[in-house]
């Protein structure tokens, strides 16, 4: 009988693995694609986790996730047990990288923590893992609480915010963030058990399965930060036309349309619009959803409003996505800054005289946020910045005195924290 040329075999006498074994070998998968070859977390996820039940997928989400949080407090614990350290991308580091975030930060008793790690190393590799782990367990270690930064991300920071974002930051990454909700109309919020801390807005009190939450099949509501959803609340409620770009996954699109706007959705990617389409359909709101390159791409005419919520380097989701941290470097930064001048340069175009340019990048850099809208008013006098007024924003959330607004990893702290976010509003003259 011949065999399927494409179909995968294991080696003659390997054992197939055992329960809990695929969970860790797909989170040792995730931390190498983030670590060695710079890919985001979530874009590595289909790939490693690929053939997973639904539960081993998230545990081995959660294991490389909870790594990647505490990644400098492992790797100290695992240098100071070791008589010379290990390579960064060595195997036996990832190993143990994963048996110490499960058991010193996640709650997995020791003995499963090392017994389903043990099989992703062989040989002399094995006994090094083995007896590092129990070196460590024996000693009492623990890891710090909050977490610290990697020390190329403190300093970049540091230079640019100071001492006290230093320790906000620590604190927010310390754990995963809360499931904000924007409400479709904000006088009728769900009977769910939650905060409000702004019109429209809920903060749930747990964690719950997105979809099995009430109200998602009517589309009475949808995910989004409540950092993500002010660069939208700051247009308002209109009748004009609007266009949303880069506007997947499609939180902000939704916002516009619910406000009354005539929206056109623009993104590159097709795949992430899809999403957008599925929020549409479930919500019962409308928009034009396009699928263009903004650098070549032209509106039929201008708009009252343009949102460009631009492509970043992300490092203000870092709560979210703690990959940021470790893949994101400074020359993504200038990559990304250049990007935004271009496509800010090209929407500037697209506002009507007397219309509304909301700039936003969840970026924590200035290169940006304040320097990209210094480098933008510098070169287009016809634009200025509309002030963003403290009644705009949730209680405790002031603007700047020059009327933008920045939020930094202590913003909101006490009621759950918000994304990172550098958000401008500009009116054409």
């Amino acid at each position: 009988m011949n065999r399927a040329p494409n179909r995968p075999r294991r080696p003659s006498g390997q054992e197939p693995d055992a329960p809990g074994v695929p969970a860790r070998r797909a989170a040792l998968k995730l931390l190498d694609a983030v670590l060695r070859r710079g890919l985001a977390l979530e874009q590595a996820l289909d790939s490693a986790a690929q053939g997973l039940a639904p539960n081993d997928r998230g545990l081995a989400h959660a294991i490389a996730a909870e790594a990647l949080r505490r990644l400098p407090d492992l790797d100290a614990l695992i240098d100071s047990a070791t008589q010379r350290d290990l390579p960064e991308d060595a195997k036996p580091r990832f190993a143990l990288r994963i048996a110490l975030v499960q058991a010193l930060s996640l709650g997995t008793p020791g003995h499963a923590a090392i017994s389903t790690v043990l099989p992703l190393v062989d040989g002399g590799p094995r006994k090094l893992v083995h007896g590092v782990f129990g070196t460590l367990l024996r000693q009492g270690a623990t890891l710090p609480e909050p977490p610290t930064l990697p020390d190329p991300v403190a300093l970049r920071w540091h230079a640019a915010w100071g001492d006290q974002m230093i320790e906000d930051a620590e604190r927010a990454i310390a754990v995963p963030p809360p499931l904000d909700l924007t409400l479709r109309d904000p006088g009728r919020a769900p009977d769910l058990p939650g905060t409000s801390l702004f019109p429209g807005h809920l903060r749930l009190d747990e964690k719950a399965s997105v979809t099995g939450i009430e109200g998602y099949a009517e589309g009475d509501w949808w995910v989004q930060d409540l950092a993500a959803s002010i660069p939208a609340r700051l247009i308002g409620r209109g009748n004009g036309t609007a266009l949303d770009l880069c506007a997947a996954p499609g939180g902000k699109t939704l916002q516009l349309a619910a406000a009354g706007w005539a929206v056109t959705a623009v993104d590159l990617s097709e795949s992430r619009l899809a999403r957008l389409h599925e929020n549409l359909e479930r919500t019962g709101l409308t928009a034009r959803v396009v699928a263009a390159d903004l650098l070549t791409w032209q509106p039929p005419a201008p708009a009252d409003a343009v949102l460009l919520d631009a492509p970043c380097s992300a490092t203000g989701i870092f709560r979210r996505h703690p990959d940021v941290l470790h893949r994101v470097r400074p020359s993504l930064i200038n990559e990304m800054a250049e990007l935004q001048s271009r496509l800010l340069a090209r929407a500037a175009e697209w506002v009507k005289p007397g219309g509304t340019l909301v700039f936003s990048t969840c970026s924590l850099e200035p290169r940006e946020g304040e320097a990209q809208l210094e480098r933008f008013l510098a070169k287009h006098s016809g634009f200025e910045i509309a002030p963003i007024a403290d009644d705009e924003l949730p209680r405790g959330v002031s603007p700047r005195d020059d009327g933008t607004l920045r939020l930094l990893p202590g913003a909101l702290a006490e009621a759950g924290g918000l994304d990172g976010f550098f958000i401008a509003r500009l009116r054409r003259s």
